[in-house]
């Protein structure tokens, strides 16, 4: 999915953006300060500091872009901290530096970076400062406050996701299980009125005709007849009805599934000859569509998935494309892998493919 300025503004807005815009710009006040014949490297490394900034947080997600742009940012600050070595507060551009590496790598990573960083930044200061150990020190622990804080930001965003993720199966589930709950108990009621009043009226309906059959018999005991005849089929056109009415309802299942996203969102096409009664084969479409909101999550940026389900030939076929903009072709992970079987077991296909725009297309067929 191409980065439209919206969106990319949308992320600059970042509370970890706008607090990194403000310290470059406190950082920007004090280059006016120092010697002349330098000015031009001071600003002209501090924009390309910023330039880098502004691409960098322009990417959500970890990225070879996003990397190239840090290592970029990691030069420029350096090249600052030594042309600007006289105020003291160019060193914060690593702070910033540090809070990005850690939103984008594990912990562990960013301290190995950071550390490099860290001597990169003692190298450059030791011939203009004459104290460039405690520098790089007072600095290194605002460092590991902004990584140590980003990181648990990081951690509990995917935590949420996670949680959303379980919530939405959960959902979904509980949906299903529902609608199930009430065919089980429209078949039960059918059952009791086939048996039990159906056997009875049966019953009556015989000794009222056996009666209305004698010389003597009032015409009342015909109109009897006739009524419990007449009753006799109205029971069972409900009973009729109640077996053909147990169909499983995908629209909700399918919406309570998304609900719980902050994206991708859904957009559901249903059709409305589209009918499931086979729970296994409702919840094997239900988990494709999981799967697939997964991936567009995860992967490739998405903010909607598109989700087709129809009856076409005898077969049901679900189509489900995102907008977002794949990295490479489609590579089967455990939950596709898990998709790909499932679909198997109902004796369907899957088909995974990359549109030209870059969008993920799932297509799914199984037998009605």
């Amino acid at each position: 999915m191409e980065i439209t300025p919206r969106s990319r503004w949308h992320r600059l807005l970042h509370p970890l953006n706008l607090a990194g815009l403000l310290t470059w710009l406190a950082v920007a006040a004090t280059l006016p300060y120092g010697s002349g014949e330098q000015m031009a490297l001071r600003w002209g490394s501090a924009l390309l500091f910023l330039l880098a900034f502004l691409f960098a947080a322009s990417y959500e997600r970890p990225s070879p872009q996003r990397s190239v742009a840090l290592l970029v940012e990691a030069v420029a600050a350096l090249a600052v901290i030594r042309l600007a070595a006289s105020s003291g507060v160019a060193p914060a551009l690593l702070v910033m530096l540090a809070a990005q590496v850690a939103m984008s790598w594990p912990l562990r990573i960013t301290l190995v970076v950071m550390l490099l960083v860290n001597l990169g930044m003692y190298l450059v200061l030791r011939d203009v400062h004459s104290h460039p150990a405690a520098v790089v020190l007072i600095f290194a622990g605002f460092q590991a406050f902004a990584m140590l804080t980003t990181h648990y930001a990081r951690s509990a965003e995917q935590a949420r996701d996670r949680l959303a993720l379980v919530n939405a199966d959960l959902l979904a589930t509980r949906a299903l299980l529902a609608e199930r709950s009430r065919d089980v108990e429209r078949l039960r009621l059918s059952r009791e009125l086939h048996d039990v009043a159906g056997h009875k009226l049966t019953a009556l309906r015989l000794h009222l005709r056996a009666l209305a059959g004698r010389t003597d018999a009032a015409p009342e005991l015909a109109l009897c007849e006739q009524l419990s005849a007449e009753l006799l089929g109205d029971i069972r056109a409900v009973v009729h009805c109640l077996r053909d009415s147990g169909q499983l309802d995908m629209d909700t299942a399918l919406h309570a599934l998304a609900a719980a996203l902050p994206r991708p969102r859904l957009q559901l096409q249903l059709d409305a000859d589209v009918q499931l009664s086979d729970t296994a084969k409702a919840e094997t479409l239900l988990r494709c569509v999981q799967e697939a909101l997964t991936n567009s999550a995860r992967h490739s940026d998405a903010t909607v998935l598109q989700v087709a389900l129809q009856r076409r030939d005898g077969r049901l076929l679900l189509a489900m494309e995102d907008d977002g903009q794949l990295r490479g072709e489609p590579r089967p992970g455990n939950g596709l892998t898990g998709m790909r079987e499932r679909v198997d077991e109902q004796g369907g296909s899957l088909q995974l493919q990359r549109a030209a725009s870059g969008a993920l297309q799932i297509r799914v067929e199984l037998p009605a």
